[in-house]
């Protein structure tokens, strides 16, 4: 069986409404809800694994134990900030990174020991790629947005690279998909709503194109962790 990990309650609602699923058939565990049913033949659980990265590892090791997941795909939003791309561009990342596990100040950013990098050579379809970083706050201020981006990062959200991190310690196969719903808005120019607005529009309108356009592909390819 194949895990499908969903992270915010409107990407989960999302993803109820596409596959007219009432949230009281979802069976409940310690951190939201899931329930199965197939794609192209192939058997998968969707699970609402929480925002934030101690929910979301939690709930994917739990995953893990009960079900004998051979791999996760994490489904959902996440924030641009390689300013080339736009709202509703996809994504496959070809490194997920934790940024906020080091003392900034004194250390990098980013550091190794908290990166999962993948192969994605086995992909046999094209899709929008780079590197997606993940911390326990979402990218809203300006200032978090311009660090992300002198460091490198292409979009980011709160939960992928953790989810990512557990996968690979337990030798189960990883595929990340996300699509960008907005783009983070110097608050100095407007209000921070307009961001929360665009997420709100943009959010079933994401889950729709990866459910219908990357998740039948993504089911039936492989990666592999580099290192």
């Amino acid at each position: 069986m194949i895990g499908i990990s969903v992270s915010a309650k409107r990407e989960w609602k999302a993803v109820l409404d596409r596959f007219q699923m009432n949230v009281d058939r979802c069976i409940k565990y310690p951190f939201g809800e899931y329930f199965t049913t197939e794609i192209n033949g192939e058997s998968v659980l969707f699970y609402r694994c929480g925002v934030r990265k101690v929910n979301c590892s939690a709930a994917t090791q739990y995953v893990i134990d009960h079900f004998n997941l051979k791999k996760i795909i994490v489904a959902g939003t996440c924030a641009g900030i390689d300013d080339r791309f736009k709202n509703l561009d996809v994504f496959i990342p070809d490194k997920a990174v934790q940024y906020d596990c080091t003392v900034k100040e004194q250390e990098p950013l980013i550091k190794d020991g908290f990166t999962v990098s993948f192969d994605l050579n086995l992909l046999d379809f094209d899709v929008l790629t780079g590197t997606i970083g993940t911390a326990d706050k979402a990218v809203v201020m300006w200032k978090d947005y311009l660090e992300l981006k002198e460091n490198g990062i292409t979009i980011a959200d709160t939960e992928s690279a953790a989810i990512a991190y557990i996968c690979k310690a337990n030798n189960v196969e990883c595929i990340i998909i996300k699509g960008i719903s907005d783009f983070p808005i110097n608050e100095q120019e407007t209000q921070n709503e307009e961001q929360l607005n665009s997420f709100f529009t943009n959010v079933s309108i994401v889950m729709n194109k990866i459910i219908d356009e990357y998740l039948p592909l993504a089911l039936q390819s492989s990666v592999k962790y580099i290192g």
